[in-house]
C-alpha cells in the first residue's frame, strides 16, 4: 500500500533423528518470524517415514494455519516452510510454496527465495521436451531441472549439483527428499540463507531471527553455492559450486531483513544505523528534531540523530490493526489509506525544521501524503533524507523492480522530485556510502538497482507475468 518494495520469500527447514519431534510446530512458529519477508501466502511441508504431506495457501501464516490443519499435517522427522511474495508468477494458491513433486525416485518438497534470470528459457525447453506446468512461478522451473538430473544421478544432493551448473540467478533453497534435507545457495549469494541448531535438530532459515525466535543457535551463514546435506550420518558441505565472486543483496540490510538479523557477520540493525549516520555526513540540515517514517525509517533515522546530535523524536503513529493487505482499488483509496495508517504527533513536529528520514523511495505514489501529514501537524520545514541511493535500474534477482516506467527516480531529478513532495531539501545516501553500511560484512554487494551494473548478464525476459498474457495482449509478441 505504501510506496515501498514488497519483500522477498522466506525459507525454512528442520531436520531431526528424534521421534515424534514437533517439526511441524516449530516450523509454523518460524514463519512468524520470516513473515515480513511475504505475506501473500505461505505452506508447509512435513516429511514422515518418507511420505511427504502440505498444506499451503493465500494469507498470512496464522490465517492459512489452524490447530486443526496444523494436527492433520501430523509429525515426522523433516519439514520445510515457505512464506511468499510474488517476483515471477502472479498471486495465486497454484503460485504458492512448498512445491511437491512425485516422480519414479520418490518425492521432493521445495522452497525457494530469489528469481532465475534464464527461467524463460529453461521453461521453453522443458516445455518443448514435453513438461507441463502448473504453475507461474521460477520454483517449478527449479523442480523439474533437479527431478531431470535426478533421474540420471544416484542421489538428491547431486541431483541438486547437476541443476546448478543449469539454472542461473538468484536462489536460496531448501529442499526435501524423503530422507534428507537440504540447502543450496547460488553462486553469488544473492540472498541470504543460514544454518542454526536446536537440540541436535538442524535448521536452515533465511534469516537469523527464525532461528532466534525458536530458541536455537546460529552456527553460520551458508556460503555463496554451497550446499549442505542433513540426514541420518550428520551433516556435510557440497563446496564445487563456491569460489566465484559475491553479490548479495545490499537492499536486504537496506530494508528487506529484519533488524535483529546478523547476515555475514553483520547486525541489520547496525548497518541501518550507519546508512543514516552516513546519510548525514553527505545530506547535513540545519533541524531541531529528526523523524523516522515507521517502521522501515526508524532506525536510519536514529543513526541520522546520533551522527548530528540532533534529537530523535516520535513523529509518527502507526496504526498496527491494519494488514499489508488492506486492500485500496483507486489512487485516491491508496491516497486517504495513508491516513488510516498513519498520523503525524503533533507535539513532536508543531513550529519545528523537521529531517524526515526513510529507508528509500520507489514509485514516489505516497510520499506526498506522509508529507503533508507533518506539514498540517505544523512543522515549518520539512527536509527529507532517503538512506539508500535512487532506484534507477530493474532488479532481476528477486526485488518487486520489473521496469524503470515506475521509478521516479528515473522520471523526476533530484529537484523535480523536492518540488513534487513539497520538501524543503532532498538528499539520497550515495552508492559509495552504502556498501559501506554493513561493517564486517563478508561479502560483496550487488548495487545493479542503482548502478545498472549487474554480476550477472541481464535476463532477455524481465517481466514478473511474462508467462500470463490475455491472447489480445500475446498477439504482438507472438507475430
Amino acid at each position: 500500500m505504501f510506496d515501498k518494495l514488497n519483500e522477498e520469500c522466506g525459507v525454512f527447514g528442520i531436520y531431526t533423528n528424534k521421534p515424534g519431534h514437533h517439526v511441524v510446530e516449530q516450523t509454523y512458529l518460524a514463519l512468524y518470524a520470516l513473515q515480513h519477508r511475504g505475506q501473500e501466502s505461505c505452506g508447509i511441508a512435513v516429511c514422515d517415514d518418507g511420505l511427504i504431506h502440505y498444506h499451503r495457501d493465500l494469507g498470512l501464516v496464522p490465517d492459512v494455519f489452524s490447530r486443526e490443519t496444523l494436527e492433520k499435517l501430523g509429525g515426522g522427522n523433516m519439514a520445510v516452510g515457505h512464506v511468499r511474495y510474488s517476483t515471477t508468477g502472479t498471486k495465486s494458491r497454484s503460485n504458492a510454496q512448498p512445491l511437491v513433486v512425485r516422480h519414479m525416485k520418490g518425492a521432493m518438497a521445495l522452497a525457494h527465495n530469489g528469481n532465475l534470470t534464464n527461467a524463460a528459457e529453461l521453461r521453453e525447453s522443458l516445455e518443448m521436451d514435453g513438461a507441463i506446468f502448473h504453475s507461474t512461478n521460477d520454483t517449478e522451473v527449479i523442480s523439474y531441472i533437479i527431478t531431470k538430473a535426478r533421474i540420471r544421478t544416484d542421489s538428491i544432493e547431486s541431483a541438486v549439483e547437476e541443476a546448478m551448473k543449469q539454472i542461473m540467478g538468484a536462489y536460496s533453497l531448501v529442499i526435501m527428499s524423503p530422507t534428507k534435507l537440504i540447502a543450496a545457495r547460488d553462486p553469488h549469494g544473492f540472498r541470504p540463507l543460514c544454518i542454526g541448531e536446536l537440540d541436535g535438530d538442524i535448521i536452515f532459515a533465511s534469516e537469523s531471527c527464525a532461528l532466534d525466535s525458536l530458541g536455537a543457535t546460529f552456527i553460520r551463514d551458508i556460503e555463496p553455492g554451497e550446499i549442505v546435506v542433513a540426514d541420518k550420518d550428520g551433516v556435510r558441505s557440497i563446496t564445487t559450486h563456491c569460489g566465484g565472486p559475491s553479490a548479495f543483496c545490499v537492499f536486504e540490510f537496506i530494508y528487506f531483513a529484519r533488524p535483529d538479523s546478523v547476515i555475514s557477520g553483520a547486525s541489520v540493525h547496525t548497518a541501518r544505523q550507519r546508512a543514516g549516520a552516513f546519510l548525514a555526513l553527505e545530506h547535513p540540515v540545519q533541524a531541531d528534531v529528526v523523524v523516522g517514517i515507521p517502521d522501515s525509517g526508524i532506525d536510519a533515522a536514529l543513526g541520522f540523530a546520533r551522527q548530528t546530535g540532533i534529537p530523535y523524536g516520535i513523529g509518527f503513529i502507526k496504526n498496527r490493526y491494519i494488514g499489508r493487505t488492506f486492500i485500496q482499488p483507486t489512487q485516491s483509496e491508496r491516497e486517504r489509506s495513508v491516513r488510516i495508517k498513519l498520523n503525524a504527533i503533533q507535539a513532536t513536529v508543531k513550529n519545528k525544521r523537521v529531517a524526515l528520514i526513510d529507508d528509500s523511495i520507489v514509485r514516489g505514489t505516497t510520499m506526498v501524503q506522509t508529507v503533508n501529514l507533518i506539514r498540517e501537524a505544523g512543522a515549518r520545514e520539512v527536509h527529507l533524507r532517503f538512506a539508500c541511493p535512487p532506484f534507477v535500474n530493474p532488479c532481476y534477482f528477486g526485488t518487486d523492480i520489473d521496469s524503470r516506467e515506475n521509478l521516479i527516480a528515473c522520471r523526476m531529478t533530484t529537484d523535480e522530485m523536492r518540488d513534487y513532495f513539497g520538501v524543503d531539501s532532498l538528499g539520497f545516501l550515495s552508492v559509495a556510502s552504502v556498501t559501506k553500511i554493513a561493517e564486517g560484512a563478508r561479502c560483496d554487494f550487488c548495487t545493479g538497482c542503482f548502478t545498472g551494473q549487474y554480476p550477472v548478464d541481464e535476463p532477455k525476459a524481465v517481466k514478473k507475468n511474462r508467462f500470463e498474457y490475455k491472447i489480445s495482449e500475446s498477439i504482438e509478441s507472438m507475430a
